[in-house]
């Protein structure tokens, strides 16, 4: 039996996802995890393994993923990574195209090519704590999309929405998410 494929997306395996949770809601939730730690002046290395699904712990990767996060010359680092807020967008990004593509699946929307670019205005000021009327994050973020396909443009525009309307990372940037910040001494 061959598994038919949208967009790279095994069409068998997405509907026997969507169809377990259904029938469990639990299968649903899941927790990831991320580990940080600090090398050297605005440099520090950010660790992914673990993560959590359904009830389960202990799920991991075979090897863990490393990340260099830093800032360039001209906020004080030496350019070893993409920096924190580089990061968001990133992760912005890939979660805003992953979105689409599995909607466009779902849809039974071929595509050929998406590609985005990302653009945050951000003032240092807040960061340095020089005026609290500067907010720390981005004042504002641009996204804009390149999609190729043979669907008419409103199909790819109704795309984009529901792209907006289901991507996680769309949703922790566009709304408070509660965030917990703890400490021990060693």
């Amino acid at each position: 039996m061959s598994t038919s494929f949208i967009n790279g997306i095994s069409i068998e395996n997405l509907n026997k996802t969507i169809n377990n949770i259904e029938k469990n809601p639990e299968l649903a939730n899941f927790r990831f995890k991320a580990r940080n730690k600090w090398v050297d002046g605005t440099n520090n290395q950010a660790r992914i393994m673990e993560f959590y699904v359904a009830g389960e712990d202990g799920n991991s990767r075979k090897e863990p993923l490393l990340f260099e996060e830093d800032e360039p010359p001209i906020l004080l680092g030496n350019n070893k990574g993409a920096n924190p807020v580089e990061f968001v967008l990133i992760g912005l990004s890939g979660c805003l195209t992953t979105t689409l593509v599995a909607q466009a699946a779902i849809k039974g929307v071929k595509l050929k090519s998406v590609e985005s670019q990302l653009e945050g205005d951000l003032d240092i000021r807040g960061f340095f704590g020089m005026s609290e009327e500067v907010r720390k994050g981005y004042k504002s973020i641009k996204v804009n999309f390149k999609i190729e396909s043979d669907e008419p443009e409103e199909r790819i525009q109704e795309l984009v929405k529901l792209a907006q309307k289901y991507s996680p990372v769309f949703d922790i940037v566009t709304n408070k998410v509660p965030v917990d910040v703890d400490f021990e001494k060693k």
